[in-house]
């Protein structure tokens, strides 16, 4: 699995983004231990409670558990890869919660660990825990025998296509996968040699250089979205500035902005809201199966848990029902035959909850299948969309540049009728 973890703050924020109900197909809290509240909310407020009693700003710690695309991971393999990372890091005991998320086909977890030691009222020190969470994770696919990421087979052959958290919210917000956007500015970096050939590449796909106000050589789309070239291009600035000089000769941000509002005519952006209400259009029966799937998902868990919820409340009272009371209860006390009976009670109710979780995950599984196939259709049609929004930039790119050929042989033409005709 890919582990991903830090240290953080915010208990109602990070409960609300863990139970968000609207951007997963289902939400299951596996665990929550060592707090006094049954529900994710109140549990994490206590851990914002506790802190108050030290200086610790960031009182808990965060992680994501992420299995290959094409694995469907069990509760058993989530709780195992939780019981690792705690040991690792030194949380061993630490009040926590797991929550499984399921979105797009594919099946996750968070746990949130509690950092405050409340015997010796401090937070516990975490140091080197990325590299420690690396190594982890690194066992992790080889215990489960998962081909390695070249990230984890060789320390430091990140794929290309990693983005951070602030480059994945910036794209969500226009409706555009991270991944498109930064392969595009990638295949256009590796096209060029100088500035005017990576402003000629990054054109041809929709985005156009400028002068960033603080961050050097920053790129703008037609809505004026802004773009730091280091950052998208997974570079340094020092490495963007040695390939492509001073932006000083670029136009500004806001000069960009009315530049390309001059170019992008009201017909061209009208074909851009075109195919964007297209795209949208498109998807909208995938969209209605998928909130169907997910509802009748949700009613089939729901129907096993109340039938294992009924089926437990029976098999605990049967188990209760074996242990005598009274004087009868007394001599059993006295002979340890209620010691021997409590034992077996335990060892059944293990097996029990071992089994209603074996019949979770198969269901699960089930599940998972049918809403992966959905997925590979929903892919399939933003595959095509994906294709069809490079052939309208580059369409774009081409009329803009048409149109400022034209301006400029029509100033010559003016310049030319102007000129006083001087004789021989």
């Amino acid at each position: 699995m890919i582990l991903k973890g830090s240290q953080r703050a915010g208990a109602s924020a990070l409960a609300d983004h863990l139970m968000n109900a609207r951007d997963n197909d289902h939400i299951y809290i596996l665990e929550l231990r060592g707090f006094v509240s049954n529900d994710l909310h109140g549990a994490l407020l206590e851990t914002h409670a506790i802190s108050k009693a030290t200086r610790c700003q960031q009182y808990m710690f965060s992680l994501s558990l992420n299995p290959p695309q094409d694995h469907i991971a069990t509760e058993d393999q989530f709780l195992d890869a939780a019981n690792r990372a705690e040991e690792k890091l030194g949380l061993s005991g630490q009040p926590r919660a797991i929550v499984i998320h399921e979105k797009e086909g594919r099946r996750h977890a968070h746990v949130v660990w509690s950092r405050i030691d409340v015997e010796a009222i401090k937070a516990i020190n975490l140091p080197h825990f990325k590299t420690k969470l690396r190594d982890l994770s690194r066992d992790l696919f080889l215990d489960h025998g998962w081909a390695l990421p070249d990230g984890l087979a060789t320390y430091g052959n990140k794929s290309p296509l990693n983005f951070t958290l602030e480059e994945w919210q910036q794209a969500k917000r226009q409706g555009l996968d991270p991944r498109e956007i930064k392969q595009a500015f990638q295949q256009a970096w590796e096209r060029c040699d100088s500035q005017i050939g990576f402003k000629n590449a990054l054109e041809e796909r929709g985005y156009f250089l400028a002068k960033g106000d603080r961050r050097g050589f920053v790129a703008m789309d037609v809505d004026g979205n802004v773009y730091a070239i280091a950052k998208w291009t997974g570079l340094k600035a020092k490495e963007v500035k040695a390939k492509l000089g001073s932006p000083d000769n670029l136009p500004s941000v806001d000069d960009a902005k009315s530049i390309i509002r001059s170019k992008v005519t009201d017909q061209m952006r009208g074909y851009i809201n075109q195919i964007k209400d297209r795209h949208d259009r498109d998807l909208d029966p995938l969209r209605d199966d998928h909130r169907a799937m997910t509802r009748a998902h949700r009613a089939e868990r729901q129907r096993l848990k109340d039938g294992q919820d009924k089926r437990w409340a029976t098999e605990t009272k049967a188990r209760s029902d074996r242990l005598n009371r009274g004087l009868r209860g007394l001599f059993d006390r006295m002979t340890g035959t209620r010691r021997a009976l409590m034992k077996r009670n335990e060892r059944e109710a293990m097996r029990c909850a071992k089994r209603d979780q074996k019949q979770r995950d198969r269901l699960i599984v089930e599940q998972m299948k049918d809403r992966r196939h959905l997925q590979s259709r929903i892919n399939a049609i933003r595959l095509e969309q994906k294709d069809e929004r490079q052939r309208l930039a580059e369409s774009i790119a081409d009329a803009m540049q048409l149109r400022g050929s034209q301006k400029h042989a029509d100033r010559v033409r003016h310049t030319q009728r102007q000129r006083p005709i001087i004789s021989p």
